[in-house]
């Protein structure tokens, strides 16, 4: 495989794995602003509901149409598990950092977050979730 067909390929995956982070995060930013402007909830807890709601919707999407892994769910699960724990850890940090710490608006708070967490989870997912 050539360098030019490797980075294609690694492009095309990541354009999926980005067209699938934006359905989950329809999903997750849902529920963190409903939690929040409709429960009165506080950002951080609601966003962790939010990411664990998002990242279902990311295993089953991300599965099929970004790695499109033949890997057994009894193995890709827990991987997956592992890797949405850390970013959930990772979630969890971020948010409490900017909004707890420097009073940052949640919203713009889980965009710099969810940057991050996408990023993370991308390399670990290609890396070793769905190898």
């Amino acid at each position: 495989m050539t360098a030019l067909t490797s980075f294609q390929r690694l492009a095309r995956q990541f354009v999926a794995f980005f067209g699938v982070g934006v359905a989950a995060a329809i999903v997750h930013y849902g529920l963190l602003i409903g939690l929040v402007e409709g429960a009165g909830s506080h950002p951080v807890p609601a966003t962790l509901v939010g990411y664990v709601a998002g990242g279902l919707v990311s295993y089953a999407l991300n599965r099929k149409h970004t790695y499109a892994s033949s890997r057994p769910h009894r193995e890709a699960t827990w991987r997956f598990a592992v890797v949405a724990f850390v970013g959930f850890l990772l979630t969890w940090l971020f948010m409490h950092v900017f909004t707890v710490w420097l009073g940052a608006p949640y919203l713009a708070a889980q965009l710099v977050t969810t940057g991050i967490v996408m990023l993370w989870s991308f390399v670990a997912h290609k890396a070793w979730t769905f190898a």
